[in-house]
């Protein structure tokens, strides 16, 4: 598949306004109550009132509201979470768990789905959110209908589908912004017949780079991108409905430049010595049909095509005299396979049985992975290619059952199977390493939960799941194959309280959880190959626990959100050595001993997990003569400090400082036109978005402009 040409004519597009036309359009009365906010991620339409999961979740209005646009933002705007963008992937972690290292074989805590299939767990993370119908952000271990990789939680994006008898109707926007920012976005839906629609979308972005560069190289760093999205529903008969989406992607991104983690320059100041490129090249095809029964029993299936192709190079030493330097090329492919039997809805017996089927395979191209210590020289080199093929198949239930009325006992259980190969062929510094090495894991999760439905303004839950993490295998360096990591096991126990209060204006969602990992997986660097982390699992067991709120009040003309997210976490006993300081003494994971190299990491945070998020929003609409409407918001989000590494050495730049983002727009709209004037990170807080390989790299600067968005 040649995607880079089938992308070359496209002109400028645009960032992501989330295309749910705003719902602007009509007055909602004085006082009106907060509206009902629905999950689908349990295989069916619930009110998250009423469902004993915590969960986020953000209609395409609420993310055009919040001006998000892309995943790294989503850490402002919800509790326990935070994104961390570090080149060739994106790391969301929910309540400390998700993906801290990018080689392939790194098993990720936290899996996004796009329209019902899991997407790439390791790149092509920088996919815009544009045209969205909601996003769904599941906190804890999602065992029973997520399965493996998700033992901290899941990602559920849902673009907006074809209307059938919804007649012609869509919106265009254009945007202009700092940085020499131009965006133009929109999507249109098109009835067909009485039984088919059509909708296309399309979205991207232009602009210069956020970066000063200093020799000796100093490319353009900007970013042009381009997605577009055709989908296509039929429904024949009322029983009977299939959506047909595809989406394209060409994420030219330019660079992520980086500069060492105790430099003292500005995080926008960058020396670099080396070429940079980081472009993402991808298409996904989903298939979901469902049918009902004549006893209203739903069978669902839902078939999944990605194929993508990353292209990456990075300056390893910040500076112009070093010549550290990495690049690859690697292309993705994955199918997969899922189906369901739903029984009907509100009944005192409810269940679902499912299975599914995933075939994931990375390629490694010849002669396109190369770390160089300078490139250029065998003797300097690592140079890897191959393939990296992956299995998993699992089925699962989970059924429902009223004790009493308003009173639930719950029960699901998953099997997963997964097996991963490494066929590959290494030059290391001159000497030929071939790795043709497999693994296969498998395990059985569960979850038994009461819900108690209290009366209308009052739910009450609690629940026991457990969940898993696959092993894998490290990527080999030195004589003979590396060690396989073994999987990762969690069991989770939270409850939660969510209520409604003054006749629908307030909702609120409380919860607190507490998690114990067996065979916790952590990462320890390689202090010869930076980019690379070697992954093993700590013998004891490692705990996390927290509390999490969230409110959404609708007071008349007045809107406000808020959450927050308060994590604890605490390493079992575990010894390590730092790669970073010279070993003096041999250092048994187990038993150590204690030395100056050997280091006991027990009590000690996990990577990514700040203890403290809180996010605040509030808009107020002015109502205006004639029916305009003039409406203010106002964002904040704070992630608290957190730590990169493990070893937690400040002196050695581990700590990432606390982030605090505000960012805000003042909306006109005038029937079907809406006139926005925005900022995002509006105090300009230069803040480091991510440490990896010893290089810190940048958080988004302050950045504003105008948008013009026409619904029709």
């Amino acid at each position: 598949m040649n995607i880079h040409a089938l992308w070359l004519s496209a002109s400028v597009l645009t960032l992501g306004w989330t295309g749910a036309a705003l719902a602007q359009t009509s007055d909602e009365p004085e006082g009106a109550a907060s509206e009902e906010i629905v999950v689908t991620a349990e295989r069916r339409s619930t009110s998250l009132q009423t469902t004993g999961i915590s969960a986020s979740v953000l209609t395409g209005e609420d993310l055009a509201d919040r001006g998000v646009t892309y995943v790294d933002q989503l850490q402002f705007i919800t509790p326990a979470a935070t994104v961390n963008n570090f080149g060739q992937g994106i790391d969301f972690n929910i309540r400390g768990i998700g993906k801290a290292e990018h080689n392939t074989q790194t098993t990720t805590g936290v899996i996004t789905y796009r329209d019902g299939v899991a997407t790439f767990p390791g790149y092509f993370t920088a996919e815009p959110y544009y045209d969205i119908a909601r996003v769904e952000i599941l906190r804890g271990p999602q065992g029973t209908f997520v399965g493996q990789n998700a033992t901290g939680g899941a990602v559920f994006v849902t673009s907006n589908s074809p209307v059938i008898n919804g007649g012609h109707h869509g919106y265009i926007a254009g945007q202009l912004g700092n940085y020499s920012n131009v965006a133009l976005q929109g999507a249109i839906n098109l009835p067909i017949s009485d039984t088919l629609a059509a909708r296309v979308a399309f979205n991207g972005d232009m602009r210069d780079s956020f970066y000063d560069i200093t020799g000796p190289y100093t490319g353009d760093d900007g970013v042009r991108m381009a997605s577009a999205r055709f989908g296509l529903l039929w429904e024949p008969t009322d029983a009977l409905s299939v959506l047909w989406k595809t989406d394209l992607n060409y994420l030219d991104l330019s660079a992520y430049p980086s500069d060492p983690v105790n430099s003292t320059n500005s995080l926008f100041e960058i020396t670099q010595n080396a070429d940079l490129v980081a472009l993402d090249r991808g298409v996904r095809s989903v298939l979901e049909v469902n049918y009902q029964f004549g006893g209203g029993i739903t069978l669902r299936s839902v078939s999944g095509y990605q194929e993508a192709n990353t292209a990456y190079k990075a300056d390893l030493d910040g500076t112009s005299v070093g010549n550290r330097t990495f690049r690859d090329s690697v292309d993705e492919v994955i199918w997969s396979q899922e189906f369901n039997l739903i029984s009907p809805d509100a009944q005192p017996f409810s269940w679902v049985l499912g299975g599914m089927w995933q075939y994931d395979k990375y390629t490694f191209r010849p002669g396109e992975f190369v770390i160089g210590l300078p490139e250029g020289n065998p003797l300097t080199e690592y140079v890897l290619d191959g393939t990296n093929p992956k299995n998993s198949w699992a089925v699962f239930g989970q059924a429902g059952y009223d004790l009493a009325p308003g009173l639930e006992l719950t029960v699901g259980a998953r099997y997963s199977y997964s097996d991963t190969t490494n066929n590959i062929f290494v030059m290391q510094y001159g000497l030929p390493l071939t790795q043709n090495q497999s693994a296969e894991f498998s395990n059985l999760s569960g979850k038994v939960a009461l819900n108690w439905e209290v009366n209308d303004d009052n739910f009450l839950y609690g629940f026991v799941a457990t969940g898993f993490r696959p092993g894998g295998l490290n990527v080999p360096v030195g004589l003979g194959p590396p060690a396989p990591f073994a999987e990762e096991e969690v069991t989770s126990y939270e409850v939660g309280w969510k209520a409604i209060w003054f006749d629908g204006r307030l909702h609120t969602q409380t919860n607190a959880f507490y998690n114990e990992y067996d065979g916790f997986q952590v990462i320890i660097g390689y202090p010869t190959i930076p980019v690379f982390g070697f992954e093993l699992n700590n013998p004891n067991t490692t705990t996390m626990y927290g509390f999490e709120f969230q409110a959404q009040a609708t007071l008349g003309d007045l809107s406000v959100d808020v959450g927050l997210g308060l994590l604890k976490s605490e390493l079992g006993e575990f010894f390590a050595t730092d790669p970073r300081v010279p070993a003096t003494t041999p250092c048994d994971p187990e038993t150590g001993p204690s030395s100056a190299s050997c280091i006991n990491l027990v009590g000690r945070e996990q990577t990514y997990a700040p203890e403290f998020t809180f996010n605040l929003a509030a808009q107020y609409v002015f109502r205006l003569d004639g029916g305009d409407r003039l409406t203010p918001r106002i964002n904040y989000g704070h992630v608290s400090e957190q730590w990169a590494t493990l070893f937690q050495n400040v002196a050695r730049g581990d700590n990432i400082e606390a982030r605090n983002v505000v960012n805000g727009q003042l909306a006109w709209t005038h029937g079907d036109l809406v006139v926005t004037l925005y900022g995002t990170n509006l105090t300009d807080q230069e803040y480091v978005g991510a440490i990896n390989s010893g290089l810190r790299f940048a958080g988004p600067p302050r950045q504003y402009g105008i948008r013009l968005m026409r619904v029709f």
